[in-house]
C-alpha cells in the first residue's frame, strides 16, 4: 500500500536541511508521495526508514533494461503524465520486426541496413535500438535460425515474439547468455513463459485482452519472481491503442496501481499508406516504452527519431548544438568567420542559408546555453567576452589567414567591445536575418 505524504514525513529526519532541494521535509514528503521526487535525494534518511519507504520511493512505472554486447535500452521509470510537469526520462526503443519465414539472406540484408542507419540531428547521433524477431512459422528451428541471422548482422538488443514456450525456448538457446525481451505471456502460457524469463533473467511482455486481464496476469507472474514486465494491451488500431495506453499510464501514475506500473510495448504495423508512421508517432508521444515497426525505411525512421528526441528533451531547456567551429562548403583560410549561438534553430537557419548559397564560410557557434541571438544577448550569455573566448578556445586564428569576424546584425552594439577583446581582427556587422546572409557575403565580404 502506498504511503501518504504525512506517513512519509514521519519517517524522514524532519530537520528541514534543504539538502534534498525542497524547503522542508514535509514538502519533500509530499513530492515523494506524488512520485515527483526520489528518496535518494535525501542524504540523511536512515536505513530503517529506507526499508519502510521502499514502496513509496519506487517509481510508479518500473524501469526495464535490455542489454546486448555494449548496447543498452532503458524504458520506464517515468513519473509524470505530461512532459511539461517535469520531463520524460527514458526514450522508447524503436525496433524493426523480422519474421522467421523470410529467407536468412533477406533478414541479414534488412538488419544490416537498419543497424548501420545513423542520422545527425543538431549534433546528436540518432539510430535505431534493436530488432524484433517473430516466430511466424511456429517452427523452433526456423525461429532459432532467424535469430542467428539477425545476430550475424547486428549486436543490438532483441525482442523475441512467440506464444509457444517450446519455440521461445529454442530462440533463447540461440542467444544463450543474453536477456532479450520475451514476448509473450498470455492467460494460457504465462506459467511456462515466466519460467523461461526467470531462467534467462529476461524481461517478459504480458498480453491481455483487457486491462483487468493484464493486471491479473502481472500479479500472478510477479509471484513467480519475475519482476521486469512489459505490457501488451492487445489493441492494434489507432484509437483503441491510444485509449488503452492512456488508461494504463493514468492508473499507474495517478492511482499508483502497481499491477499496471510497467512499460508498454506497441506494434505499429498498418497496411494503410503512412499508417505505420502515424501509429509509431502516436506510440512515441503517448506512453509506449517499446515501439515495433514492421519494416525499415529511412524516410519513415528519420522523422520518428527526431520526434522522439524532441519529446524526450527537457522542455525547460532548448535543443542545442555543440559549440564548435564548423566548416561550410569547404572554406579556405581566406574565407570569413560567421558568429552565432548554439540554439538549434538559429544554427540551422544560418548554416542552411550559407550552404544552399554555395559560398564557403567558417561558422563559429558559441555556447549561449541554447538561447537565440537576441535572447542570449539580453540575458548576458552572448557578449564580446564569450565570443572572444570561443575564438581562442577553438583556435580560429590558426585556421584563417584573413581575420574577419561577422556578427549578427541584431548585436551590432558588440562590435566595439569585440575589437578590444580581439585586437588584430576585423569585426564586421552582418544582416539581422539569416536569409540575407548570401547577398551580404557576395556584396560586402
Amino acid at each position: 500500500m502506498a504511503l501518504s505524504g504525512i506517513q512519509i514525513y514521519k519517517l524522514l529526519p524532519q530537520t528541514n536541511c534543504k539538502d534534498c532541494g525542497y524547503p522542508t521535509c514535509l514538502a519533500f514528503a509530499m513530492k515523494l508521495a506524488a512520485k515527483q521526487a526520489e528518496l535518494s535525494s535525501c542524504p540523511h534518511v536512515s536505513e530503517e526508514a529506507k526499508a519502510q519507504l521502499s514502496e513509496a520511493a519506487e517509481p510508479p512505472i518500473r524501469l526495464v533494461t535490455l542489454q546486448a554486447d555494449g548496447h543498452e535500452i532503458k524504458v520506464g521509470n517515468e513519473t509524470v503524465l505530461f512532459r511539461h510537469e517535469k520531463k520524460f526520462f527514458n526514450k522508447p526503443g524503436l525496433f524493426i520486426r523480422v519474421r522467421d519465414t523470410d529467407p536468412a539472406e533477406d533478414i541479414r540484408a534488412q538488419v544490416a541496413a537498419a543497424d548501420s542507419y545513423r542520422v545527425n540531428y543538431v549534433g546528436m547521433a540518432l539510430s535505431l535500438d534493436g530488432f524484433a524477431v517473430e516466430a511466424t512459422s511456429g517452427d523452433p528451428g526456423a525461429f532459432a535460425s532467424a535469430i542467428s541471422a539477425v545476430r550475424a548482422a547486428s549486436a543490438r538488443p532483441l525482442i523475441l515474439i512467440s506464444r509457444d514456450p517450446a519455440v521461445m525456448a529454442a530462440g533463447l538457446r540461440a542467444i544463450d547468455g543474453e536477456s532479450p525481451l520475451i514476448c509473450g505471456a498470455d492467460a494460457a502460457n504465462w506459467q511456462a513463459m515466466a519460467e523461461l524469463a526467470r531462467q534467462h533473467n529476461a524481461p517478459l511482455a504480458v498480453l491481455g485482452n483487457s486491462l483487468d486481464e493484464l493486471a491479473e496476469l502481472t500479479e500472478k507472474i510477479k509471484e513467480t519472481g519475475v519482476k521486469d514486465l512489459v505490457l501488451d494491451h492487445g489493441a492494434r488500431s489507432l484509437g483503441a491503442a491510444l485509449i488503452r495506453q492512456t488508461q494504463i499510464r493514468r492508473l499507474a501514475l495517478k492511482q499508483n496501481f502497481r499491477p499496471l506500473g510497467f512499460p508498454i510495448i506497441a506494434f505499429a504495423g498498418n497496411d494503410a499508406p503512412g499508417g505505420q508512421a502515424v501509429m509509431a508517432a502516436q506510440a512515441i508521444a503517448k506512453y509506449a516504452g517499446f515501439v515495433v515497426l514492421d519494416s525499415f525505411a529511412p524516410e519513415t525512421v528519420y522523422p520518428l527519431l527526431v520526434l522522439r528526441e524532441n519529446i524526450y528533451t527537457d522542455p525547460q531547456k532548448p535543443i542545442q548544438v555543440q559549440p564548435a567551429l564548423y566548416e561550410i562548403n569547404n572554406p579556405s583560410p581566406e574565407d570569413p568567420v560567421l558568429v552565432t549561438t548554439n540554439f538549434s534553430i538559429t544554427y540551422f537557419s544560418v548554416a542552411n542559408e550559407v550552404e544552399s548559397s554555395g559560398l564557403p564560410a567558417w561558422l563559429l557557434v558559441t555556447d549561449a546555453e541554447g538561447m537565440s541571438v537576441l535572447t542570449a544577448w539580453a540575458a548576458g550569455k552572448f557578449d564580446a567576452e564569450r565570443i572572444a573566448k570561443a575564438v581562442k578556445g577553438f583556435n580560429v586564428a590558426d585556421k584563417v589567414s584573413r581575420k574577419r569576424l561577422v556578427l549578427p546584425g541584431h548585436v551590432a552594439v558588440l562590435s566595439g567591445e569585440l575589437e578590444e577583446e580581439l585586437p588584430g581582427w576585423e569585426i564586421r556587422v552582418g544582416p539581422r536575418e539569416a536569409v540575407d546572409l548570401p547577398a551580404f557575403m557576395k556584396q560586402a565580404l
